[in-house]
């Protein structure tokens, strides 16, 4: 494998894919958001890039591990059992599968994700 197939966020000439969650999910605002994919790995269960969204709020349900590193913006990621988190650039943590609540966006949110998805049996 050569240098080549090294992946730079600053220079991956990725299209962003824009979506909204499903409107049942949504709790609060239009939370429109744009994902880019950078990389997949050819297994399917890994993936990384950059996401970003404007203010709302919607229900989460992780089935796929998660590392997120805020690059700017505030949001609040809320759990089923009435805590939360307040979200800031520069945070860095890991949101393990299983985890259900809802992110809610206050100010327009980007952050690098990095993406395990178990397999399933």
């Amino acid at each position: 494998m050569s240098i080549e197939s090294i992946v730079d966020f600053a220079t991956a000439p990725t299209e962003a894919e824009h979506y909204r969650p499903d409107p049942e999910k949504v709790r609060d605002g239009d939370p429109a958001q744009s994902v880019c994919n950078h990389y997949s790995s050819p297994c399917g269960q890994f993936s990384t890039g950059t996401w970003e969204c404007v203010p709302g709020r919607w229900d989460v349900s992780y089935s796929e591990h998660e590392y997120c590193e805020i690059l700017e913006g505030v949001s609040i990621l809320h759990d089923d059992q009435g805590g939360s988190r307040d979200l800031v650039a520069g945070d860095r943590f890991v949101i393990p599968a299983g985890f259900v609540g809802s992110w809610e966006v206050i100010e327009r949110t980007r952050k690098v994700y990095v993406i395990f998805e178990p397999l399933t049996s």
